[in-house]
Order: structure tokens, then C-alpha cells, then sequence
């Protein structure tokens, strides 16, 4: 069964929306693991535009849970990140102009470069995983760099409701989880998963962790941080099929 790890990104959005130290990101990080979360994920962008270099410090202290930091290969970040060593670390893309991360990484180019920044963090006990696409290639280029881990992005299948085309999205993601599988790659999923569209990606086998945020936060400002939480716990349960 996949581990469900809370993206607390949302709730320091909301913080910057006023400038001022509410609400608090280690706050709801608490919550969500005494929820039953089995990690906190937080993106450190390099603009900061939510979460701050503090922040991280916060939660990495006071959680009992993995911290996973998604981040950029921007050398600041990097240095930031060795030095605080999360558990995880997930590199992503990162555009300024970006409302949220808009696909995945191409691990196909600059290799030599994110080798050498893959190694640096490996040494020092940190896993590595890479946010990309449900694509062969991206799999394959993830596997020869040397990362323990590839996080599929399922932004195109959540945004797919119906039709041949949802099918098509699953596949995908299906195939590329086998693959990974297949390279002894441990492999993750996330983005836009909300408790509508979850059930399928959950049931996928291999798929041992989820990261979500977005959905769980929005929830959770009508229901509390905790119940959203245990109710996207609930949903990701998948009980065996009695033949």
C-alpha cells in the first residue's frame, strides 16, 4: 500500500497572502503526521514564494516523520539542502512564472551536471528522486543517473476526467511504474491527486508513496487539517479483491 506524505506548500501561501506568521507550515506539518501522514513535503523554491529557508529548518527539527524537499538544481538551493539534510530530497522544474510545477524534469540533458549533484547528496545519505514525466525515456535516463527514486507526475491524468483519454493517461503512468520497477528504482507519484481520482493511482502496486498538498489543504479548510488528511488515508487504502 502506498505511504501518503502532505505537501504543506498551501499553507504557507496563505501565510504570504498577509505577510505575517500565520498560518504556520510547521503547525500543520505537525497535524498532518499526528493524522497519520508518513512524511512532510515541502518545495523550497528559489523566489521563496511560500515556503522559507526556516521553514524547512522548523519541520526537519520537530517532525518524527521523513522530510522530502523538492527543489531546483540551483546551486543555493543545493548548498541549503546539504547542509540541513532532509531524508528526501526530490528535484523538480522551476519557472519563475509558474503558478505550481507545470511537468516533469528532462533527465535527458545536462546528465553530466545532475550526476555530479545526485552523487553529492547520495554520500551524505540523502535519497534522491526525480520528479518526471510517465515516460520510458525519462525512467531509463533516471535509472543510468544514479537516483534511488522517480516521483511519476500525474498532473496530465489528474487534469483528464473521462474517457479514452483518462485511459490513456493511466496507462502511462501504469507502464512507467512497471519500468521503474522493473530498473529496482523505488517509485513515487504526485500532483493534482485529489480524492476524486486517487483510487487508481493508489491501486497501482509499485507505487509506494504519494505526495499530495494542494487537494489535502483546500479540503482541510472545511473540514480540518486532520480529517482531510485521514480521509485521503482512507482513500488510498486498497483492499484486496476476494476471488
Amino acid at each position: 500500500m502506498a505511504k501518503l506524505c502532505v505537501n504543506v506548500d498551501h499553507v504557507a501561501t496563505l501565510r504570504e497572502a498577509r505577510k505575517i506568521d500565520m498560518p504556520d507550515p510547521l503547525e500543520a506539518a505537525l497535524l498532518a503526521e499526528k493524522a497519520g501522514s508518513a512524511g512532510i513535503t515541502v518545495h523550497l523554491r528559489e523566489d521563496r514564494r511560500h515556503i522559507h529557508d526556516r521553514d524547512v529548518r522548523a519541520i526537519k527539527k520537530a517532525i518524527k516523520t521523513k522530510l522530502n524537499l523538492e527543489m531546483a538544481t540551483v546551486p543555493e538551493i543545493v548548498e541549503f539542502a546539504l547542509k540541513i539534510r532532509p531524508d528526501q530530497v526530490t528535484f523538480v522544474p522551476e519557472r519563475r512564472q509558474e503558478i505550481t510545477t507545470e511537468g516533469g524534469l528532462d533527465v535527458t540533458v545536462r546528465q553530466r551536471k545532475m550526476r555530479k549533484i545526485i552523487e553529492s547528496f547520495r554520500k551524505k545519505g540523502i535519497t534522491v528522486s526525480l520528479f518526471i514525466d510517465p515516460d520510458p525515456r525519462q525512467v531509463r535516463a533516471s535509472s543510468d543517473l544514479g537516483a534511488d527514486a522517480i516521483e511519476l507526475n500525474t498532473g496530465q491524468y489528474s487534469q483528464t476526467k473521462t474517457g479514452r483519454k483518462l485511459k490513456t493517461e493511466l496507462d502511462k503512468i501504469e507502464k512507467a511504474a512497471a519500468l521503474s520497477d522493473g530498473l529496482s528504482l523505488v517509485t513515487h507519484a504526485g500532483h493534482g491527486l485529489n480524492l476524486n481520482n486517487i483510487r487508481p493511482i493508489a491501486s497501482i502496486p509499485v507505487i509506494e508513496e504519494l505526495n499530495i498538498g494542494h487537494s489535502i489543504i483546500a479540503r482541510a479548510i472545511m473540514v480540518g487539517l486532520g480529517a482531510a488528511v485521514a480521509e485521503m488515508r482512507k482513500a488510498i487504502v486498497i483492499k484486496p479483491s476476494r476471488k
